[in-house]
């Protein structure tokens, strides 16, 4: 007689039946715009990035992806040299011929009816993961939610907030650049600067220690501690302590009844437990960050107006809606000249260039960060702006500008011309006001 072990044991990691959905048109055209070479990577390897995210953990500890459900959606009369690479990783590839004379393909309806079909079939997928920006998809994330089903997007461009929010998990751009090209990209981690040194009266003075958990620690801290690394590690911005220290004690429910491990607080047990993390009790609520990526210039407080300054309900509402940095303008102004300047004494590249230009940018006395400049970035890259060495501060503050307007017309914010104009003059940080322009 033969059996079958079940899918899941409790000694072993979790794991998710998962079905993939891939819009490689989407995918490709964003990644492209962003990194050329991870463009690549991710169209001619799909098999490396796809054993990357077989594996990960969140607030219930580790799990394992079984991906029964590869499906990758393209247009073959531009991309059929794609073709054999996915299907040699075990892809299901539906070719999406344009059916339009504005050359629309038909890769969104077809994405979505196999999905909706995996959804109501007799196997029960534990999760969905689309990778596309496309908000068009919105709906289809809400039905999966709607079947308690979890659902993870990747993202190759700028996504709706929307369409964000409604996934539990959202690997962005710059995340599947780092992904996609994990293995050349390892000596780029390794030569990032140090970060950003916080203010002594706001952050948590634990002592930074090796990366390994306290070795009297218990099972209950273990787990917990996995969940807060991996809450902070996945995120594209330093995280509220209370988000961290629910994903704790989601993970170790004892937390607050054994007050905190006997540290006394959410705070002292993270310094115990997890002291490589960045934390800061200022600005309110607090936030904790991975030093690796952000430094105190990504908080929040360091990104709002200067002082003295109140931002106007428009600006509030852009920054709410599409995550557009809340620099004032004077620090737009400087971060765009500064970016500016560093393109046309170096050749660009994305990762060098954004240190490069932060660091400029704070000695200059603008408190800027690297989210904050690969934001920027990556904006000016999707509006069509080459970042060669002849490209002018109003060329990118231009491209900018035109940028931070399509996401808000994407979040279906109604903007008059005088909006356009105020948002133009903000986030351009005054150059596009010149007579010239």
């Amino acid at each position: 007689m033969t059996t079958h072990a079940p899918l899941d044991r409790p000694d072993q990691p979790r794991r998710l039946r998962t079905a993939m959905f891939v819009d490689f048109d989407n995918v490709y055209i964003g990644l492209r715009r962003l990194d050329p070479d991870a463009a690549e990577a991710f169209a001619t390897d799909p098999g490396h990035w796809l054993a990357e995210l077989e594996s990960g953990s969140d607030a219930d500890g580790d799990f394992t992806r079984r991906f029964l459900v590869r499906a990758c959606y393209l247009n073959p009369s531009v991309f059929s040299r794609f073709r054999p690479n996915f299907t040699r990783a075990g892809f299901q590839v539906v070719d999406c011929p344009s059916l339009t004379q504005q050359g629309k393909s038909s890769a969104d309806i077809n994405l979505v009816l196999d999905a909706v079909d995996a959804l109501d079939g007799a196997t029960r997928y534990d999760e969905f993961v689309i990778v596309s920006a496309d908000a068009d998809f919105t709906p289809l994330v809400q039905r999966c939610r709607a079947a308690d089903r979890r659902v993870t997007i990747i993202t190759a461009s700028p996504a709706a907030s929307a369409y964000r929010a409604v996934a539990d998990t959202v690997i962005t751009a710059d995340d599947l650049a780092e992904l996609v090209t994990a293995g050349a990209t390892a000596e780029t981690v390794e030569a990032e600067p140090a970060p950003e040194v916080v203010p002594e009266a706001a952050v948590s003075t634990a002592p930074l220690a090796p990366v390994t958990a306290p070795a009297a620690a218990s099972a209950g801290s273990l787990a917990a501690r996995r969940a807060v690394l991996q809450r902070v590690r996945s995120a594209d911005r330093p995280v509220p302590t209370g988000a961290v220290a629910q994903a704790a004690q989601q993970a170790d429910p004892t937390l607050p009844t054994t007050r905190w491990a006997g540290a006394g607080g959410f705070l002292p047990w993270l310094a115990q437990v997890v002291p490589e993390l960045g934390v800061a009790a200022r600005p309110s609520p607090g936030y904790v960050w991975d030093p690796k990526r952000f430094g105190e210039a990504d908080l929040p407080g360091a990104a709002s107006p200067a002082p003295g300054t109140d931002p106007t309900a428009l600006q509030r509402q852009v920054i709410a809606v599409t995550d557009t940095p809340g620099l004032s303008k004077e620090n737009y102004r400087v971060l765009l000249t500064t970016l500016a300047d560093d393109v046309r004494a170096h050749p660009f590249e994305r990762a060098t260039t954004a240190r490069r230009v932060r660091d400029a940018c704070q000695e200059a006395g603008a408190a800027v960060g690297r989210s904050t400049v690969n934001f920027v970035i990556s904006g000016v890259l999707y509006a069509g702006l080459e970042l060669t060495s002849d490209v002018t501060a109003e060329d990118i503050a231009e491209a900018w500008a035109d940028n931070v307007i399509g996401l808000c017309r994407g979040a279906r914010m109604e903007l008059t011309e005088a909006d356009e104009q105020a948002i133009d003059d903000w986030v351009g940080g005054g150059l596009l006001d010149d007579p010239e322009d």
